[in-house]
């Protein structure tokens, strides 16, 4: 925890966890990664967490739910303990990946929203997070901005990366805390205003990566874990990988990435697709995690392969 943290514990909120000792002397800067559910942030961004942990910058990942009404989607998992317990149970899991990742970690408190299935759709459960008024889910993030001071967030996109009800609520309430955070007439119980410098959205799963990939795979002569899912992509789906504009080589760090990942073990199949293409492969041909950049307070050319490009510069006149 940095200096100018002090542990963040509102109502029903946990208070910011981390790792024993920081892997590193920390840096003053500092990166802020919102995700809706405990294993989002194993899932996406990673290895870049992992990179700048490495380089000392300070980083902390905000979860907005408990993730209590997701699924079991490993096999192995399967059972009626882990149902009866699955909220405990990825508290737990969490706990082990931001070890792994070796990040600091907050619970906003929020309960999980499901993924509503059928047609039609049922109604989400009252008292959900996607349900809730946009000044409520963003106060607590608000406050933990105000606290942390972070210069960089990520986060996903409009349509939530996908459209889950927690991802598009995640981006709503995250792109209200970068614009809000350093207003002082707004949210004016939630602490002393800060102004973050740059915020990102998740760009994953771009239809060239995932050729690449998959192309890559057959070179080998090996399996790929994409070709059914290249053979039914919509020709109007659109693209995240137009939207790209920063790439962050992280390569040497996937492996941690897959560790963290693995760590949510209720929610990853260890034999499934997220680990079908071996970590070599995914180096060599497609080393970087990508972002597109969607708010900046600073100058930085495009594109870019630093999430600190132009902050740097602006810290140190600070």
């Amino acid at each position: 925890m940095s200096e100018q943290m002090t542990p963040f514990h509102p109502p029903g909120v946990a208070e910011v966890e981390r790792p024993q000792q920081s892997p590193v002397e920390k840096s003053s800067l500092r990166l802020m990664a919102v995700h809706a559910h405990p294993d989002d942030e194993s899932s996406k961004g990673a290895a870049t967490m992992a990179r700048y942990v490495k380089a000392g910058v300070s980083v902390l990942v905000a979860t907005c739910t408990g993730g209590e009404r997701g699924s079991v989607l490993n096999p192995q998992m399967d059972r009626p303990d882990v149902w009866a317990n699955l909220s405990d149970i990825r508290r737990v899991e969490m706990e082990r990946a931001r070890e792994i990742l070796g990040v600091d970690q907050a619970w906003l408190g929020f309960v999980d929203s499901g993924l509503p299935e059928g047609d039609p759709l049922p109604p989400l459960p009252e008292g959900c997070f996607a349900l809730q008024p946009l000044e409520v889910a963003a106060a607590p993030l608000v406050r933990l901005v105000r606290e942390f001071r972070p210069h960089v967030i990520l986060t996903y996109d409009e349509n939530g990366g996908y459209p889950h009800p927690d991802h598009i609520m995640c981006h709503q309430v995250s792109v209200e805390a970068f614009e809000a955070a350093g207003d002082p007439d707004r949210y004016v119980e939630q602490g002393e205003p800060w102004q973050p410098l740059k915020l990102y959205y998740h760009m994953s799963f771009s239809k060239d990566r995932v050729v690449a990939l998959d192309d890559a795979m057959r070179a080998e002569g090996l399996e790929s874990p994409y070709a059914e899912w290249l053979e039914k992509w919509p020709d109007d789906r659109p693209d995240p990988g137009s939207r790209v504009t920063t790439r962050i080589n992280c390569g040497e760090y996937f492996g941690v990435r897959d560790d963290a990942l693995r760590a949510h073990a209720t929610q990853v199949d260890p034999n499934g697709r997220w680990f079908g293409v071996p970590l070599e492969i995914q180096q060599r041909v497609w080393p970087t995690e990508d972002y597109e950049l969607a708010r900046s307070a600073v100058a930085s050319g495009l594109p870019e392969d630093d999430l600190f490009a132009g902050v740097r510069e602006a810290v140190k006149t600070r």
